[in-house]
């Protein structure tokens, strides 16, 4: 069992491990109980009803947060002609084709967020083992292979998130930083929760959402109570 500082355990002791919070609660303790130096991260943590084993009740999708993540997000553009253009002045951070597939075989991986048209895919499929495993493939089910430089950019600089449900069935997702304030951070995550609602698969079957934590990067969860949440008991 890993050990907690005194902080840690301070903050523990100010949660009440019987009691499910509403959200705009959740974020006031969230937020009062962070005790770190540096702006942590909070992070919301769903377990789901379905079984990702089965492909229809794998849950995956994008959403932009309306405050964004707290952070900059550099943005790579494989693209080539006037795409490379659109790019550029939708503020992409690095923008290029063969060159910078070249320079990714080389082992170089500075970036956050990649982003390509449909005719680069053929190149761009050659470091898929290299961008594969750090999460910086391109997918145009999370929008971010198509020929719509400009918004793709635009989303992912605004604050645009990825996520999947895991093996055990939760899906875990970033929703600002603690400077945000409780308000901020409630605007956020009720932007997640919404968008996970719309993503319900048909075929799941009795409670699909069972229960919600959230934390920041040091502190400890507060649980929320779902029943509190528009048509989560659905």
């Amino acid at each position: 069992m890993a050990k907690h500082g005194k902080k840690y355990v301070d903050a523990r002791k100010k949660i009440n491990t019987e009691t499910r919070y509403d959200l705009a609660e959740a974020m006031k303790k969230i937020t009062e109980l962070a005790y770190a130096k540096f702006d942590e991260t909070v992070e919301a943590a769903l377990r789901l009803g379905v079984d990702p084993r089965h492909a229809d009740q794998m849950v995956r999708g994008t959403v932009v947060l309306p405050h964004g993540i707290g952070k900059t997000v550099r943005v790579l553009v494989f693209a080539k002609g006037e795409k490379e253009k659109e790019a550029r002045d939708a503020g992409a951070d690095f923008v290029g084709n063969d060159e910078l597939v070249e320079q990714i075989k080389g082992g170089w991986t500075d970036f956050d967020k990649a982003v390509a048209t449909p005719d680069m895919m053929g190149s761009v499929g050659k470091i898929g083992k290299i961008l594969g495993p750090r999460g910086l493939m391109p997918n145009a089910k999370t929008g971010t292979v198509t020929f719509d430089i400009a918004r793709a950019v635009t989303e992912l600089k605004a604050g645009k998130i990825e996520f999947r449900v895991e093996k055990a069935g939760i899906v875990q997702a970033p929703v600002g930083k603690v400077s945000f304030g409780p308000e901020k951070l409630l605007q956020n995550i009720s932007a997640f929760l919404e968008m996970m609602i719309r993503l319900k698969p048909s075929s799941s079957k009795g409670i699909y959402m069972k229960s919600l934590a959230v934390s920041s990067t040091m502190g400890p969860a507060v649980r929320i109570d779902l029943s509190s949440l528009k048509e989560t008991a659905k």
